[in-house]
């Protein structure tokens, strides 16, 4: 595996995906566009719920927040 390959497989703990779709659910509650394609009757199922959506963008991938890690040294 190169290192790109390994920078793509990232295991986030359960705090950190808490924190990363939580920040994301707080700016689209903000007025943030949309990441992910979606249809009025999708929005409609989702209750238009930013968590929801936030949730939709960490399971396609496109998040756009990671977590920083301290490394030990």
């Amino acid at each position: 595996m190169t290192k790109k390959d390994q920078e793509e497989i990232i295991d986030y703990t359960k705090y950190e995906k808490a924190r990363m779709i939580g920040s994301r659910a707080l700016q689209l509650s903000m007025g943030a566009p949309f990441l992910v394609k979606l249809s009025t009757e999708e929005l409609k199922k989702l209750r238009f719920d930013p968590i929801e959506i936030a949730l939709r963008e960490y399971e396609e991938g496109i998040l756009p927040i990671t977590v920083k890690r301290p490394t030990s040294t």
